[in-house]
Formats: structure tokens, C-alpha cells, sequence
């Protein structure tokens, strides 16, 4: 269970009054009573009417998906048909009128539904809120609440951002303080409207809104509603927002999905939520196909433990402004970084065990987060109003101290983190010729302005070939979050207080993980381990970097050679994890690389950058490869090194040595092209006999370098066209990749 902070969340929740909706439900307000049993209905103490113009009636045909069709019927399997004798054993309540209806009671084979006509969707006033107050509803065949039509205040075109408010949505749900309200629901498979394969019904949750939906509580926020799903759990097809009470999902496959492609949002602003989603085969705790926006409120979620699914998952933003978020599963998708309040994203190494427990502190022993896991989980994202920025952290598994080799910006000591340009048609990437750093060799000038080819070992154990000759497996037990900072990957247990065996990895005889163009195929064929470590406890995982879509995960005894069970095919960025299982009582250690499939691995250069297909062009060519693995530095200045060097490649030339300067390092990742330069008459030094690598290059020099290879070769290329007469000064390696793929 969750500590001081889930528990101080929750007194809260209890006592104060619902953040959206109670109005709708004032005193004032004349209310219909409905009370449910299965012998009777009966609505303001009557018994309700049998005609459909009634405001409450009963006698509807339930939609449900009916055996015995072919497929033309619609899209749905034998496990998704029901009888029309089960069917007919089902009472459905309908509403058709505006108004506040409290239901209380129980049908134990039945379906509220609420419908207004096809017209409410415009009308303002079609709005009915439900008030659950004992309500007691299972349906074996399709969803056991459903609002069919009522006032829509949102199109299903329009992005929101993240950002609804639905106070006034015709689909009004409120829990009664102090009761309990149980939902056991099914679903209904898509349903073709005749002869056609256009849809006419599908209904994929329990309790199903085809509308915009607000769940509010009362003015104690104390009622509850607790929903079991043969599918999925809440749904709504445009927005959905929780704002007070307690809800409890168990479902099938997804807790809660709102499904507007793009458009979506759930927004969750206030009381408890507790999911436990992808009983079945899949499914995902929380899934949004546009936004999750969670405000406030205490949040337990989590996800099939069998599938790459997510406590929390959502097509576009996941932001977290408030409240106490803990979501579980094998693959969280990521939090967005514009987030108001602090969050931590984990990912282990390897896959934790249900009955774990998770523990986080700050570095004084108080605990922000104790929670037993009910299931096997890979990923957990926490976040609460406790944690804080530039304050470190420290994490336990069953009382074992964690550690992390792999954080937002890359790796850490824990392996080897290949960042290079995509291969060619082999793939395999053979890097240009000279851009190893020597023995001793300091990178040019001053961070972050580290030249091509001159990375050395930055964090992370990167070098610009992609080796794995720099694996250490050290990792960090600090886990410190900042502005930029709040993922941490290659979660295992801290080497200095295990007592086991350390062990790293290599991959591909220890050439690491190649960058591909797209269409090519990542290349791993080998995993070799620095112990004996059995097959068997072995983890081999590939996810995308930040997480979103991808993520597979298998012991290296199961892939028996076929790598190719675990590698992406898709356009991305991508990382691989190979690390001990935490069961094995002898060894442990985990090793990271970075790979791209058709796209720049740089996190600082974005798609719509002015420079960003001229970068790209340079990258894939091996031209200009990067500061580190993630970082191309584009707003960094040009040194005389990295420009002569850059412009070498380009031109492809035979590099030749000189002694003509004395700061010219002999055999460096620079001097063949600085003899090359000095050779063709392109570059002069101070006349001291100083060619000065490290200085920064003025835009007016790189024109001159050029203006003397264009008239030393003939060419026929007008080199004022190539700088933009805004171009003055020192350049930016984003400058310098402007100019230079005018060339190619």
C-alpha cells in the first residue's frame, strides 16, 4: 500500500467537496427516483411505464452481438456472440428526458440506458445526471450503463490540448456520499450497418458513454462505484473527466480508454481511482488516444503483466499537474516534460515480481512511496506534490537499494550506448577514417562544444563507433530529478550491496548496436556475457526512447538465436537492455545501448528545425555524427578542427599528415584533413606556426576555405549563394551543416 502520501491524499479527497459537477446535483433540484429489482422497476414510486415516451421505461431490446451471422454481420468471434435467449433475459431501463434521476437497487440481468435522440447532441439542455446511490446493474451482453444521445458539448474534430471542461457535458454521473455502486458489464463487437461495413454499434466498455462523460462525487466525495469489465472498464468515445468519489475498475483489457483518435482526453481532477486492467490477454490501466491530464486526485493503476502494456498510455500528451500518480506495467508511455508537478519514470532492467516491494526515500530516510505489487510490472511512474526538483532519491526493491545506469540524456556506466550514423546496406556502419581521439587527447574548447569524432567517453560510456569496449556496469543509487531529468532506465540492484557477481555484456562480438536508414533491418546476432550466466537468466528488452509505442521483452534462452523476435522495424528511437534476472542469487549487472531506425538519435534536434534535414542528410552520410549519442549541439560554435575535418568528409578526400604546425596533433581524429587542407593551400595558421584547432570558425572563414577549393578545382558553384547574407561571425554547427549540404 501507498504510505503518508497516498494516505494524506486520500483524507483529503474524503473530506473535500468534488472539483467539477456537484452543482448539477443541488437540493433544489427535483430528482426522478429510480430503484432497480429484478421483479419490478419502479420509478417515483410507481411502477415504471412500458412506453418509449415515457421519461423512465422499461421493455427496450438490449444491442448486444447475436450468434448464428456471418461475417458480414460485423467484426466480431464466437467469444464475442451471446443468444437471443440470453438477451431476452436482460431489462433495460431507458431514459429519454433531461433531468437528475438517483438510482438505487439492482438488476441482476439488465442495462441503464440514456437516451435523448439524435438531436441531443446540440441541445444544451439534453443533459441528465445520474445519481448512483446503491446502484447494483450486470449485463452479460453488452455494456450494463450506457448513454446512448445526449448533449455533446465538444466536436469530435476539435484538439483540445489536454484541456476540457465538462461541467456541462449532457452526460452527468454522481456518486452518493456513503454508497456503494457495483457495475458488472459487458461489451458489444462492432456491428455493421446493413450491407455495409460502416459501423452501427460497439460498445467496448462496462460503463460506456458515446458522449462526453463527467463522474463527480458528493459534497463528501465519499460514495463509491466499482466496475468489473468482460472487456474494458469506463469508457467514452470523446472526453472523460473523474473529479471526485472513489472509483475501482477491473477489467479484461483496458481500465479506462477514451478512443477519439487524436482528440481525446481524460482528465482526472480530483478523488480515488484504483484500476487493476489486462486481467485478459492485454490491456492497458489508463488509455487515452489523444490526452491523459491528470490535476488531483489518487491514482493506482495498472496494466496487463503478459503484454507491452502500460498503467498509464496515451497517443499524445501524458501531464501530470497535480495529485498522486502510481502506474505499473511492463511499458509506461512518457510524461510530458511541461508537466506543472515533479515525476519520476522507472525502468527496471528486468522484470520485478508481483508481491515486490516498492519503496522510494529522500535522502533524510523519509519514504514518499511504499507499495506492494500485485503484479509482475517493468515500468512505474510516480509523481506527487511531496516530490521535488534538484533533490535526490533513493530507491528499494524488497529492501534492496536500487540503481540506475541510464537516465533522460542517456546512458550512464552501463554499457555501451551506439549512437552512430545508419549503416549502409550491410549493416554495418564503418566509421570515417580518423575520428578516434588519441591517447591523452582533450576535447576541443569548452562543454558542450565537443568536436566530431572527439567524444571520447562522455557520460555514458558512448564512443562515436558504437564499441563495446568501454562497459563498466557502474550505475548511480541517486536518483536526482531536475527540469530536464525524471526517467531513469537499467534499473537493478545496487552492485556494492548485493554481494553478487558483477557482469556486463557485449553484443554482435562487441561491435554494439548499429543506427539503420529506414527500411533496413537493425543487425543482432550475438549476446555474450562477461560470467556463465545461464540463458535462462538472461533479459533481453527493446523499447522506444521516450517511451510510447514499442516494447518487447524475452529471456535470451526463449529467443534461441532469432534476435529478430525483439528488434523494431519501425521508423525510431530505440534501446536495448540485457541484464541479469533480479532472482538470480549469484549475478547481476545490465548493459544499455541506443539505436535508430531512419531518424536522427539526437534529442536537441527537433523535425521542425530549419536545419534538421540538412543535419539528417550529413548524419546518414557519416559526415557530421554528433557530440555524443543524443546530442548533436546544434547551436554550439564551429572549431577550426571540426570544420576542416566535416568539409574533408564531405569531399570524401585521401587525408594526408603534415608537419606544418606544431598544434597539430600527429594521427589525431583532425590531422589528416588538416594536411590535406594545409597541402590543397585552403587554411593558414597565426604565421607562428600555430594551425589553433580549438578556436571557434567565423562564418567568413569557412567562406574562404570554400572560395579556395571552388577556384583551386574549377568548379562551378557560386559560394556567396551558399551563406545567407545573415550569416556573420562565429558558426553553429546547425550553420555549418546548412552550408555544407549544399554540396552534396
Amino acid at each position: 500500500m501507498l504510505k503518508r502520501t497516498m494516505s494524506l491524499m486520500l483524507v483529503l479527497i474524503l473530506t473535500m467537496t468534488s472539483v467539477v459537477g456537484v452543482a448539477s446535483a443541488s437540493t433544489t433540484t427535483k430528482e426522478t427516483v429510480i430503484n432497480l429489482s429484478d421483479s419490478a422497476v419502479i420509478v417515483d414510486g410507481q411502477k415504471a411505464s412500458t412506453s418509449s415516451s415515457a421519461a423512465v421505461y422499461t421493455g427496450a431490446s438490449i444491442v448486444y452481438y447475436e450468434d448464428g451471422h456471418d461475417s458480414s454481420y460485423g467484426e466480431g468471434t464466437d467469444s464475442d456472440t451471446h443468444s437471443a435467449e440470453e438477451a431476452a433475459k436482460h431489462t433495460v431501463v431507458t431514459i429519454t428526458k433531461p433531468g437528475v434521476y438517483r438510482v438505487t437497487g439492482k438488476l441482476s440481468k439488465g442495462q441503464l440506458a440514456i437516451d435523448l435522440g439524435e438531436d441531443a447532441a446540440s441541445d444544451p439542455t439534453a443533459v441528465v445526471t445520474l445519481i448512483l446511490d446503491g446502484a447494483d446493474i450486470t449485463s452479460t451482453v453488452a455494456p450494463a450503463v450506457i448513454f446512448y444521445n445526449v448533449y455533446e458539448p465538444y466536436s469530435n474534430t476539435e484538439d483540445t490540448k489536454g484541456i476540457v471542461d465538462l461541467s456541462h457535458a449532457g452526460a452527468q454521473v454522481i456518486l452518493a456520499d456513503g454508497s456503494v455502486n457495483t457495475v458488472n458489464g459487458s461489451y458489444v463487437a462492432r456491428i455493421y450497418k446493413e450491407g455495409t461495413t460502416k459501423k452501427l454499434h460497439k460498445y467496448d466498455g462496462a460503463f460506456y458513454s458515446k458522449m462526453s462523460m463527467n463522474i463527480s462525487g458528493e459534497a463528501k466525495g465519499t460514495g463509491e462505484l466499482h466496475i468489473t469489465a468482460a472487456n474494458e472498464g469506463l469508457d467514452s468515445e470523446l472526453h472523460l473527466a473523474l473529479n471526485g468519489g472513489k472509483v475501482y475498475i477491473q477489467s479484461q483489457d483496458d481500465g479506462i480508454n477514451t478512443n477519439e483518435d487524436g482528440i481525446s482526453v481524460t482528465s482526472i481532477n480530483g478523488g480515488y481511482l484504483y484500476v487493476n486492467a489486462g486481467l485478459g490477454a492485454e490491456g492497458d490501466g489508463i488509455d487515452s488516444n489523444g490526452y491523459l491530464t491528470i490535476n488531483g486526485g489518487t491514482i493506482v493503476t495498472m496494466a496487463n503483466d503478459r503484454s507491452p502494456d502500460g498503467g498509464i498510455d496515451a497517443d499524445k500528451d501524458i501531464t501530470i499537474n497535480g495529485g498522486t500518480v502510481l502506474a505499473l506495467g511492463t511499458r509506461n508511455d512518457a510524461t510530458s516534460s511541461t508537466s506543472k508537478q515533479p515525476f519520476m519514470e522507472f525502468s527496471f532492467a528486468t522484470t520485478q515480481a508481483k508481491g515486490s516491494i516498492i519503496s522510494l526515500k529522500d535522502s533524510a530516510g523519509n519514504e514518499l512511496l511504499s507499495h506492494t505489487a500485485e503484479k509482475n510490472f517493468q515500468s512505474v511512474t510516480f509523481s506527487s506534490a511531496e516530490l521535488k526538483l534538484n533533490t535526490e532519491y533513493h530507491l528499494y526493491i524488497n529492501g534492496v537499494q536500487q540503481q540506475y545506469t541510464g537516465n533522460s540524456f542517456g546512458m550512464m556506466g552501463g554499457g555501451g550506448f551506439g549512437g552512430n550514423r545508419p549503416s549502409g546496406d550491410n549493416g554495418q556502419a564503418t566509421p570515417p577514417t580518423g575520428e578516434r581521439p588519441t591517447t591523452g587527447e582533450k576535447p576541443e574548447g569548452t562543454p558542450p562544444a565537443i568536436p566530431d569524432g572527439m567524444q571520447g567517453k562522455p557520460e555514458g560510456g558512448f564512443n562515436p563507433d558504437g564499441q563495446n569496449t568501454a562497459v563498466s556496469g557502474e550505475g548511480s543509487t541517486a536518483f536526482k530529478i531536475t527540469d530536464s531529468i525524471h526517467s531513469f532506465s537499467g534499473i537493478s540492484e545496487a552492485t556494492d550491496n548485493s554481494g553478487k557477481t558483477k557482469v556486463t555484456f557485449t553484443v554482435n562480438d562487441g561491435a554494439g548496436i548499429q543506427s539503420v536508414a529506414s527500411g533496413k533491418s537493425v543487425v543482432l546476432k550475438g549476446v555474450t556475457a562477461s560470467a556463465n550466466v545461464p540463458e535462462s537468466d538472461i533479459q533481453l528488452t527493446v523499447t522506444d526512447v521516450p517511451s510510447e509505442n514499442y516494447s518487447e521483452t524475452y529471456l535470451l534462452s526463449e529467443l534461441k538465436d532469432d534476435y529478430s523476435k525483439i528488434m523494431p522495424k519501425e521508423d525510431g528511437q530505440y534501446r536495448l537492455t540485457i541484464a541479469v534476472v533480479s532472482s538470480n542469487e549469484t549475478y547481476t549487472g545490465v548493459s544499455q545501448w541506443q539505436f535508430s531506425i531512419g531518424m536522427l538519435p539526437f534529442t536537441d534536434v527537433k523535425s521542425d528545425d530549419a536545419s534538421y534535414n540538412a543535419i539528417k542528410t550529413l548524419y546518414e552520410k557519416g559526415i557530421m555524427i554528433g557530440t555524443s549519442s543524443t546530442q548533436f549541439s546544434p547551436n554550439s560554435p564551429v572549431t577550426r578542427a571540426t570544420a576542416i575535418t566535416t568539409l574533408g568528409r564531405l569531399l570524401n578526400i585521401e587525408q594526408t599528415e603534415s608537419n606544418a604546425f606544431n598544434d597539430v596533433v600527429k594521427n589525431s581524429w583532425y590531422g589528416g584533413y588538416v594536411g590535406w587542407a594545409v597541402e590543397n593551400g585552403l587554411v593558414i595558421g597565426d604565421g607562428k606556426g600555430n594551425f589553433m584547432p580549438n578556436a571557434n570558425l567565423t562564418a567568413e572563414q569557412i567562406k574562404a576555405v570554400i572560395s579556395r577549393y571552388v577556384e583551386l578545382n574549377g568548379l562551378n558553384i557560386a559560394v556567396d549563394e551558399l551563406f545567407p547574407n545573415t550569416l556573420t561571425g562565429t558558426m553553429t554547427r546547425a550553420d555549418l551543416a546548412s552550408i555544407l549540404s549544399k554540396l552534396l
